[in-house]
């Protein structure tokens, strides 16, 4: 049995703030060819996971938010914000399924936040992720702007 509690979390929030992206991912998936891919996600409010598609082959993902405040967006083409949601266990907003092929992103709203994400393997790091050409690169330096900018759009207070 593995135990999802406060002592196994404690160690990764740790792990995450001293990260230089500010989160980590812990995979109980053994073996990156699993066809399930399970896995943790630790995140503080300056990180930026820049919008993406899982698509050939395509790939559905799910999140169910365990600690803190974390929105999912999804994107149509040209990056508009098609639909949202704040996961957030105060709000009874507890997950989301991602269809695949469908672009999105997630925003940590809350340090220390912890989302359980289940997403169809394998895992192959070339073909993964097919990222959103109309939205800053991971090291751009407006990235954490945009973020910012999408949390304004959708009247969400910082």
């Amino acid at each position: 049995m593995i135990k999802i509690d406060r002592k196994f979390t404690d160690e990764l929030i740790k792990t995450a703030q001293a990260s230089p992206r500010r989160r980590i991912n812990y995979n109980f998936h053994k073996e990156l060819s699993d066809t399930l891919q399970r896995m943790l996600n630790i995140m503080n409010k300056d990180t930026y996971v820049q919008p993406h598609k899982h698509e050939n082959p395509d790939k559905r993902e799910a999140f169910i938010i365990l600690k803190g405040k974390v929105l999912v967006i999804e994107f149509d083409n040209s990056g508009n914000i098609a639909e949202y949601i704040l996961l957030d266990r105060t709000q009874d907003n507890y997950g989301c399924e991602i269809a695949p092929g469908t672009w999105h992103t997630i925003i940590c709203l809350e340090d220390n936040s912890i989302i359980y994400e289940v997403k169809d393997g394998p895992y192959i790091q070339k073909t993964d992720k097919q990222f959103a050409a109309w939205a800053p690169k991971e090291d751009d330096k407006s990235c954490l702007e945009y973020n910012t900018a999408l949390i304004q759009k959708l009247n969400f207070k910082l």
